[in-house]
């Protein structure tokens, strides 16, 4: 296992108690994940700065209360990242693929994390879930489709997390765009939708995670009552 850049010591500090099974999550991704095709063989040497702080800097903003669910989960970047992190909350990950769905699942076991559960299925989709507190994604779709996506998965009072890269601005500025089409496709009438973008420090040397938080999509109180619908958050 290679930890590239990153200081050892500021690394087990950085993920303190959490430090052994993320450590052995990133043998496993580096070993097996590559020899199934989850992640690439030229990761491996970038594993911690790229991939696991990356990921779990996104917890330093996540709420601590009520069930994430993870959009597209692929290797478990960054649903089970952030299981490790959060062993209090409940966890769902969400992946179309099977033999994804196939290494989530042997995560869940050999890291021992009661608190996930895996579901195959594809955003967008209908499942037989009560609303979630927070949904998140990382390297799944542009963020306009993620807000759609999400939308029904969120609670009211809910939030989309999205690690994002350079293109946060220019996908933030595209929602605020496209604000109309969203208010026609859930025929709620004028949406007020708004996104903001954090870079969250982790470690030195490392980039900082960058995180856009996305509300649920909502109307207000006078536009309900105006087009007799209920609140969208």
């Amino acid at each position: 296992m290679v930890v590239a850049e990153i200081d050892p010591e500021a690394l087990k500090a950085f993920f303190g108690d959490h430090y052994p099974k993320m450590a052995k999550f990133a043998e496993l991704l580096t070993t097996d994940g590559i020899t199934r095709g989850l992640i690439g063989p030229r990761e491996t040497e970038r594993i911690w700065s790229r991939h696991l702080v990356n990921c779990a800097g996104v917890c330093q903003v996540l709420p601590h209360h009520g069930t994430i669910l993870d959009l597209g989960s692929g290797a478990g970047l960054p649903g089970i990242v952030i299981a490790i992190m959060r062993p209090e909350q409940p966890v769902i990950l969400l992946e179309s693929l099977q033999r994804r769905v196939n290494w989530l699942e042997e995560m869940k076991q050999v890291l021992d994390l009661p608190n996930v559960t895996v579901i195959r299925g594809r955003a967008g989709e209908k499942f037989d879930l009560p609303p979630v507190a927070t949904v998140t994604a990382r390297a799944v779709a542009a963020l306009n489709k993620l807000m759609i996506w999400s939308a029904p998965i969120l609670q009211k009072g809910g939030s989309l997390y999205a690690i994002k890269g350079e293109s946060a601005g220019e996908e933030i500025a595209e929602v605020q765009k496209e604000s109309k089409k969203f208010a026609k496709q859930w025929d709620i009438g004028h949406i007020k939708t708004w996104a903001d973008a954090q870079a969250l420090i982790t470690l030195p040397g490392v980039e900082p995670t960058t995180v856009v938080k996305v509300p649920r999509l909502h109307v207000s109180r006078e536009t309900r009552i105006g087009a007799g619908v209920p609140s969208h958050g």
